[in-house]
Order: structure tokens, then sequence, then C-alpha cells
């Protein structure tokens, strides 16, 4: 038996895992960082892990916070954004509601072929200096209380090692060793489930059409490289491309509309396609020999107690939380969890106390976690109706980008004085995207909406296409409160267009709905109307 130490042990080297790594590494130096990965390395490309798509902050985290943008680059596809396709049943795709840009928008993500990064990740933080162990099994966890080192014990190619470690940092995903271990996990009410595989070849979406408008209409053509939603009543479908050559496919459906139990193996996948997806149906089963890979989850959202502690430990990736894959937030929870981590991390080393930030870092973690699960949660029913989906997608960017990207875009993830001075403004946001999410789900009921064939161009929103501009902006404390007060008001009259929308075909607005009923019962606005 052997025994080392270090200042922090990272017990998983996958996504999240060997990302914390690099940014440690980076940003300290001087601190000993140890990675041990239960997975041999390297691991396959193309069938490896569900995750390909990244968002704005987690792809500013890859290409910024870790300097990796070149490998992104060269190696990974840069994402044509998000794609909707209204297409419930429907065998021609030119014939439906389309919601997306016409156009690359300036800030820019990227489709991840997992193998591919990961392989990447763990050769480049092992150059950064930090000690990577592939094949190696945590069997026992020691978390001690008084200041002392904890212990992990593992194996490695039938040799029990130990590490005395400082800091214990869980990135094992569901597994969850301390999760398991401290009974840290806690339930949600977002009950889905998904299913996913890959293909050893290119689906080309855009050879699914020989119509000359809708062709033309997306400029270049390659909506393959956007993560394309197929959507239906209770359900969407993801088309992602890898670039190993291989695409990935999912469905991810609402429990108690699209049982699992009819979607988890290939062939009931399939035949699901051919009820619901007829046009991607035809695709895959001319490719039936090319499949790579096939997995499922039940019931994959969770929420965790606790993710960061004053004694020393902490949680990241699908450790601690997961949402829903729609709008592809994990690697956006990577990028503040791991962010947070590593200021405690600091803090601690130099020998300061961190029971306050630590406290005030787990609550600001959840309040990213709590203002994102409504965007998700109940809202599966409503995903095939057209119009009210394409107001709900404009809405959810947003915020997103409005409200919630401006903190780790400007760096101000661990600025508390931030949060705390900007609370009321912050604070109505968040009550307005709250109650927006139920009226668009009130509105919208369960039943596809027959819409005729359009384009919803969201490039054609000069304001939308600016806010994602303006993610790369520098600014200061005044400028960066004045931006967050401007992002309120735009929301607000959003909201009041969106109300106005929805009363004038016959919708109620509800009651509890506070911070709707208080907007204008008309609104003058056109900020949609361009798209």
């Amino acid at each position: 038996m052997s025994a080392q130490r270090c200042d922090v042990l990272i017990m998983g080297g996958g996504l999240a895992g060997l990302t914390l790594a690099i940014q440690l590494r980076r940003e300290l130096p001087r601190a000993t960082v140890h990675v041990l990965e239960r997975r041999h390395h390297p691991v396959p490309h193309g069938a490896f892990k569900v995750g390909e798509s990244t968002v704005e902050i987690g792809a500013h985290y890859f290409a910024h916070t870790l300097g990796l943008r070149e490998h992104l680059d060269t190696q990974q596809i840069r994402k044509f954004g998000f794609r909707f396709f209204f297409n419930e049943g429907c065998d021609d795709i030119a014939q439906t509601t389309e919601l997306g840009v016409s156009r690359l928008l300036p800030t820019p993500s990227f489709q991840l072929d997992r193998g591919i990064f990961e392989n990447f990740l763990a050769q480049h933080a092992a150059q950064l200096g930090a000690t990577f162990e592939d094949g190696a099994v945590v069997r026992e966890i020691e978390l001690d209380e008084a200041g002392a080192d904890h212990v992990v014990r593992y194996e490695r190619d039938g040799t029990t090692h130990t590490v005395h470690a400082r800091w214990v940092i869980d990135a094992s995903g569901r597994a969850g060793l301390l999760k398991h271990k401290l009974d840290l996990h806690e339930a949600n009410a977002h009950d889905a489930n998904a299913i996913w595989f890959r293909i050893g070849e290119r689906i080309a979406i855009d050879a699914w059409s020989d119509d000359a408008a809708w062709c033309s209409r997306v400029q270049p053509r390659e909506r393959w490289r956007s993560t394309n939603h197929l959507c239906g009543p209770g359900y969407w479908a993801w088309l992602i491309p890898l670039a190993s050559g291989s695409h990935s496919v999912g469905i991810v459906a609402d429990a108690q509309l699209h049982p699992l139990e009819t979607i988890n193996s290939f062939e009931k996948s399939m035949a699901w396609f051919a009820r619901h997806q007829p046009q991607l149906f035809r695709e895959l089963d001319t490719r039936r020999e090319r499949l790579q890979d096939f997995a499922f989850l039940r019931h994959f959202s969770y929420s965790c107690k606790q993710v960061f502690s004053a004694q020393r430990w902490a949680l990241t990736g699908e450790a601690g939380v997961f949402l829903d894959p729609f709008y592809s937030p994990g690697s956006d929870f990577i990028a503040i969890g791991n962010t947070y981590i590593t200021a405690l991390i600091e803090r601690d080393l130099r020998g300061a106390r961190i029971v306050r930030e630590a406290r005030l870092f787990d609550g600001l973690f959840f309040s990213f976690y709590r203002n994102m699960l409504p965007l998700y949660e109940r809202q599966y029913p409503m995903f095939g109706h057209a119009q009210l989906m394409s107001l709900k997608v404009t809405w959810d960017y947003t915020f997103y980008w409005g409200v919630l990207c401006q903190f780790i875009f400007q760096r101000r993830l661990t600025d508390v004085a931030l949060f705390a001075r900007m609370a009321e403004t912050i604070g109505a946001c968040e009550a307005l995207n709250r109650d927006m999410q139920v009226l668009l789900r009130h509105a919208a009921g369960s039943e596809a909406d027959p819409s005729a064939q359009q384009f919803i161009d969201q490039y054609k929103l000069p304001w939308f296409v600016e806010l994602n501009r303006g993610l790369r902006d520098a600014l200061d404390d005044t400028a960066l409160d004045n931006r967050l007060r401007q992002h309120a008001a735009l929301m607000h009259t959003l909201a009041a267009e969106i109300v106005a929308y929805v009363r004038a075909n016959g919708v109620l607005i509800p009651t509890q709905l506070g911070s709707l009923c208080a907007l204008p019962t008309h609104s003058s606005t056109s900020l949609l109307e361009a798209a």
C-alpha cells in the first residue's frame, strides 16, 4: 500500500473533474492536484457520454477561463445555435414552424465530442502539473472535521493506495460518492426521462427538403451544426453533430406522456420515431448498422442539499445537481461550481477562514439552480405548441443572456457585494421569470399547435442579437449595474408584449401571477414583430 499527499483530491476525471483540475492549476499553480478516474484512458470517440452541446456560459468557461479556445476552434464544432422544429408526426420538415437564427450569433458555443475532449483535458491537466490516474476505483473516504487531512483509499491495478488531501472534491457524476456518504440527495418535481445513442455517420438535416425557400433561408446552409430540437407534445428529440463524424440522437420526454418503457431500447425508440418523427426514422432506418451505443436515464433531474462545505469538501458536475438537457446547462453548472470551488480553495490555502464564503457561495449556486429549474419543470406538455414555445424560448434566452450570463462573463460570480447591491433588480427578474413560465404553460396546454409553415428568425431581432453580442463586453461595476437594470427593463417590456399576445388570444392571466398582473393590459411595443 502506497501513501501520497496533495492539496486537492478530485474523485472523478470526467468533464467536471478535469476542468476543475485545469482551473486550479492555472489559477493556483502552487496547489497540488490529484485526479482519480475510474475509466481507462484514452476513452472512445463518438460513443462515450451524453452532454455534447454547450451554451454560452459553458463555452466561455472552456474557451477563456481554461484557455482552451484553440482546441475548441480546431478540434470541435462551432454550434449554429439552438434550432427548433415543431414537427410532430410531420413527413416534410419544410412544412413546419422553424425557430432559430438565419446567421451565426456573435458569441460562440460549441458541440463537443466528449471522447475527444476528455482525452485532451486529461493530457492538458497533466501537462499543467496535475496528477492524473485512470483505472482508479475509490474504495473508502474518511472526512476529517477537525482540520486534519481527509483520507481516501483507492484501488488501481490490483493495488490499494492511500491519498491524504486537504480538500476532497466529488466529481464522480451520478455515482455521487460524497452525496451517498453524506446523505445529500434531494429530489425535485421535474419528472422526465431520456434515451440517447450515437450513429457513426453524419445526419444531414439540411438535405431533408429540396424546397428552395426552406434551403435558402439559413446561411450558411448548415443547420446540421445546430443543436436541432424536433418537438412535439411532451417531448423533444435532439440531433447533435460530433467532431469524430458521429451524430448524437436522443429523446427527452415527460414521464407521464411518453413513458420510458416505450423508448428504452433502440428498437422501441425506432418504433417511437416512426410514429412521432417519421423523417428522422427514415434517416436512422438506413443506418441501423452504424449504431455505436444506446443508453437511457430514468428521472434524470435532481438536486442536492449542499455542494460546498467549510469542512473542505465539495461536489461538482452531476455529482451535485442536474436540471435537464433541453438548454444544455450541464457545462454551465460545471463552470459555476468549479469557479466557486476554486475561490474557496484559494482562500483556504492562504490561511483565511471560509465558513462565511462557503455558506454564501452554496446559496448563490443554488439560486442559479432554482432560477433555471422553472424553465423545465412541468413545461414538457407544451412543447408541441409552436407559437407559445417560440415565445418561451425567446424569453428564456433573454433571462439567460440578460441576467444569468452577466455574472459569469463579467467574472463576478464571487462578488457577494454585487448580488447584495442588485438584489431588488435581480429578484424582480426572477419573479417575472417564474410567473412567465406558469403563464406560457397555462396558455399552451398540451396539444400540438397546427400552425402553418413559417420561419421565426431570431436573428431579425436586433435587441436579441445585441444581448448575445454584449456578453463579450468588459464592464466596470457601474456599467454592470446599469446593464442589469436595463436588462430588467427589457424583460418587463418583453413580458408585457407576451402578456398582451396571450390576452389577445383569450387567455386570462391567473391572479396568483402577481408580477404579470401588474403589467400594462395593452402593449404598444414590437420587440417580437420583426421575427
